[in-house]
C-alpha cells in the first residue's frame, strides 16, 4: 500500500467523526427549537406562570405566590406575546370576564410591568364606593364581616374581614383597615366602552382603579388584560430568593395547588 493510499485511510474515520458531531449537533438545536416553540405555544395561547409582587390582594393571594393564569377566557392581544410586539390593538376571540374574576393585566401607563386585581366593573357599568362598600349600578356587592385577623404582610396590623359575594354565589374575603382611608368614598366611575375597573381585595392597601393611570391603574383597556387567575401553584415566604439555594424550600406548604377564587 502507497504512502499516500494510507493518509487516506487514516483520514476517514476523524472525517467520519466530525460529520457524526456535526450530525448530533443538528439534532440537538432541531429538539432545543421544538422544546421553545412548544413553550412559546403554551405560554402565548394557554398558560402563564406570574409571581405576585405586593400585598394588594391579600388575603386571597399573598405576596411570594407563584401563580399560573389561563390564556383563553378572554382572547389573545399583542400582550400574549412575550413583550408585547406593536401588533394592531385588539383581541383575538375577546371574551369580557366576569365581575368577580381575579385577572393579570399589563398597567396601562406602563406596559412592561403587570398587575393583578379583582375586576369590579365592566364596560358601561357605574362603579362607586361609599364608606368602603363597593356598588355596582347602584346595588351594594353583599359583604359579612367575617372577624377581625392580623395582616401577614404588615406586622401589628389588625384588620376586619369582609367576605362579598359575587352574583355567582361564590365568595372571597377582603381586607378593611376601617373608614376614612384613601378609596373608601369615591365618586361614580362610568366604566368606558372596551375598558374594566378593577379593585385589590386588600381594599386599603392597594392602588388600583380608584386613581386615575398617572398615578394607579385607572381603567383597564381589554387589550391589556392577559389572563385570569386559577391556581397557586407554590407559595416561597419572605425572603426566600432565587439566588439563595438555601431559602428554596421555605415554602408555605398549605397553599400549595390552592385556588384562586
Amino acid at each position: 500500500m502507497t504512502d499516500d493510499a494510507a493518509q487516506g485511510l487514516e483520514t476517514k474515520p476523524s472525517e467520519a467523526t466530525a460529520k457524526t458531531a456535526t450530525a448530533e449537533l443538528i439534532d440537538l438545536a432541531k429538539t432545543v427549537g421544538i422544546a421553545l416553540l412548544i413553550a412559546l405555544v403554551v405560554r402565548v395561547i394557554l398558560f402563564q406562570p406570574y409571581t405576585i409582587p405586593s400585598e394588594s390582594m391579600e388575603p386571597g393571594l399573598l405576596k411570594g405566590d407563584y401563580i399560573v393564569i389561563t390564556k383563553f377566557d378572554y382572547g389573545w392581544s399583542r400582550f400574549s406575546i412575550p413583550f408585547g410586539p406593536p401588533l394592531p390593538k385588539g383581541r383575538l376571540f375577546g371574551r369580557d370576564p366576569r365581575r368577580g374574576d381575579v385577572a393579570v393585566f399589563q398597567l396601562p401607563r406602563d406596559t412592561s410591568v403587570a398587575y393583578i386585581k379583582r375586576i369590579i366593573g365592566l364596560p358601561g357599568d357605574r362603579v362607586q364606593v361609599r364608606n368602603g362598600v363597593v356598588f355596582v349600578n347602584g346595588k351594594a356587592i353583599p359583604r359579612v364581616q367575617a372577624g377581625p385577623t392580623q395582616d401577614p404582610g404588615m406586622i401589628g396590623l389588625t384588620v376586619m374581614r369582609e367576605r362579598e359575594t359575587k352574583a355567582d354565589g361564590k365568595s372571597y374575603m377582603t381586607f378593611d383597615q376601617g373608614p376614612g382611608h384613601p378609596g373608601d368614598d369615591t365618586g361614580v366611575y362610568v366604566v368606558p366602552a372596551g375598558m374594566y375597573f378593577a379593585m385589590g381585595d386588600n381594599r386599603d392597601n392597594s392602588l388600583d382603579s380608584r386613581w386615575p393611570s398617572s398615578v394607579g391603574v385607572g381603567f383597564i383597556p381589554a387589550e391589556n388584560l392577559a389572563g385570569k387567575a386559577r391556581i397557586v401553584m407554590v407559595s416561597w415566604n419572605d425572603g426566600a430568593s432565587i439566588f439563595k439555594p438555601w431559602t428554596w424550600l421555605d415554602l408555605r406548604w398549605n397553599r400549595l395547588l390552592k385556588g384562586v377564587g
